[in-house]
């Protein structure tokens, strides 16, 4: 392992992104109803986790570039340490910890990652992990986190063993080494027209018609650099604003898997549409609460698109641009809303935002800080919130001897951005958390309480459309099964069995 090399354009975008509101800081907790012996998790990491030699490394930045660095005086305690919640710890006092770790700064001193390992609560333990988004996106790190994992509780691994490392050829960027053709080539055009928008300091996407104007002359981004410069700010509600250090974390109880997809199969909508637009719904929810107006509300997402085939994540680093979803806060008509959500999705299928995006991140991690932090200003204050889907795997996993019974995370935010949306799918159940700047939303326990509700009030108006539909609305496929649909009823009426 180099020393010293130098971090990709990408990473070092991520690395320099850092604000005393908003830290790059992706955030994850693992629950076990059974204690964790610390030795033996610590032996773990110490096998599987630094089997990536980056995370032996710390990045520094010097005035012409940011490098990996490799910590002489690694120091595994410094990364992997015990904590004792005082009194009967349960989730209260958990999210209370974790909202304290998510705005504490990882020490630069040393590489930027550390695991804590929680004991007694509820009666087991939870692991919080903590990793600079600079070393790698959500993607990379649940396989990374994963490769720590077994299928039983004594083995064996979950996952093979990443291949050896391989040299990177000189001057080969990870953001485009790692794509295939076309999209690569894409992303090369992209990166061309970002360098392009950073060399004017952001000009062009506060002069619309100069973008248009660009746009005529670089084919398939035409409509894309279009729709970023002309694109407004979203619906102001009390979820926007200049977030402050302290942030509150909050996670709900999970939904099955199996009866999501019951509804996704009767609506003729994919998992992400159902899961969002139950997000959408408590977002309403709690604005309702709070006594403000939602009719014509529409907040906007950066939602992360993946750019890079799974069994390539291994190699870390930061490979996925973003799309600009809009959320109908205002349709209060839960099966009009997926229908909503839906269609906003399909709008985005094949767009060129996520490459785009990426290549502005790559030309900007190459320039000056001053004009990276400028175009984040201008790409973000069109943005309310984050919101990520990441799929994991539907078998029980163990780490240290233990099974995991959930698994979540946090993903940071950019800018302005005050709130992160996370889902994350495991063992057949579907998992919500949410982070918040406290000034903003002191309190989002009570956004995350509408998540299980929202579900049960699409299910139940599902079930009680006419069947099948007319109209706009898709027919219902026939194959659908009742059991699982009459079991979503009762529950949805509060009845047992």
């Amino acid at each position: 392992m180099a020393r010293r090399e130098k971090i990709s354009a990408v990473d070092t975008a991520w690395l320099r992104m850092d604000r005393p509101g908003n830290l790059m800081m992706i955030c994850g907790v693992m629950f076990f109803r059974q204690r964790v012996d610390f030795a033996r998790l610590r032996g773990v990491i110490e096998k599987r986790w630094l089997q990536f030699g980056r995370f032996y490394q710390r990045p520094v930045q010097s005035a012409a570039a940011a490098f990996w660095e490799t910590d002489d005086k690694f120091d595994l305690d410094q990364h992997v340490v015990h904590v004792a919640l005082p009194g009967k710890a349960g989730k209260k006092e958990l999210q209370t910890l974790v909202s304290r770790l998510a705005a504490t700064p990882l020490n630069a001193a040393h590489p930027l990652w550390q695991f804590h390992l929680v004991e007694d609560v509820d009666g087991g333990s939870a692991l919080i992990a903590r990793i600079h988004h600079c070393y790698a996106d959500g993607i990379a790190l649940v396989q990374v986190i994963l490769s720590m994992t077994d299928s039983a509780e004594n083995g064996p691994p979950a996952m093979s063993a990443p291949p050896g490392r391989k040299r990177r050829p000189a001057g080969e960027d990870n953001a485009l080494g790692e794509l295939s053709q076309p999209l690569a080539d894409a992303l090369g055009l992209a990166r061309k027209v970002g360098a392009a928008l950073i060399d004017n300091g952001s000009e062009l996407l506060q002069h619309p018609q100069k973008a248009i104007a660009l746009a005529e002359q670089v084919g398939s981004l035409t409509g894309e650099i279009a729709k970023l410069a002309l694109m407004g700010q979203d619906s102001p509600t009390r979820f926007k604003g200049t977030p402050g250090v302290a942030k509150r974390v909050a996670w709900a109880e999970p939904l099955p898997l199996d009866e999501v997809k019951t509804i996704c199969r009767a609506l003729g909508a994919s998992v992400n549409d159902v899961l969002l637009s139950c997000v959408a719904g408590a977002l309403r929810e709690y604005l309702v609460g709070k006594g403000d107006a939602t009719d014509g509300v529409m907040m906007r997402a950066l939602v992360p698109i993946n750019l890079r085939p799974l069994e390539k994540a291994y190699k870390l680093g930061n490979q996925f641009g973003v799309v600009f979803l809009d959320l109908p806060i205002g349709i209060e008509n839960p099966v009009e809303r997926v229908y909503a959500v839906r269609a906003n999705m399909r709008a985005l299928k094949g767009s060129f935002q996520p490459v785009l995006t990426l290549g502005l991140l790559a030309a900007a991690g190459a320039g000056p800080k001053m004009v990276q932090d400028q175009l984040i200003v201008v790409l973000a204050r069109n943005a309310t919130a984050v919101m990520t889907n990441v799929p994991g795997p539907q078998q029980p996993l163990y780490m240290a001897g233990r099974k995991i019974d959930r698994f979540m995370f946090w993903v940071p935010q950019s800018g302005n951005i005050g709130m992160g949306v996370s889902i994350l799918s495991y063992n057949g159940e579907v998992q919500f958390g949410l982070i918040t700047d406290r000034g903003l939303v002191p309190d989002p326990e009570r956004v995350i309480a509408h998540f299980g509700p929202e579900f049960e009030k699409l299910v139940l108006t599902t079930l009680l459309s006419p069947w099948p539909r007319t109209g706009d609305l898709d027919p219902v496929l026939a194959e659908v099964a009742v059991a699982p649909n009459a079991r979503a009823l009762r529950r949805a009426h509060g009845h047992a069995g």
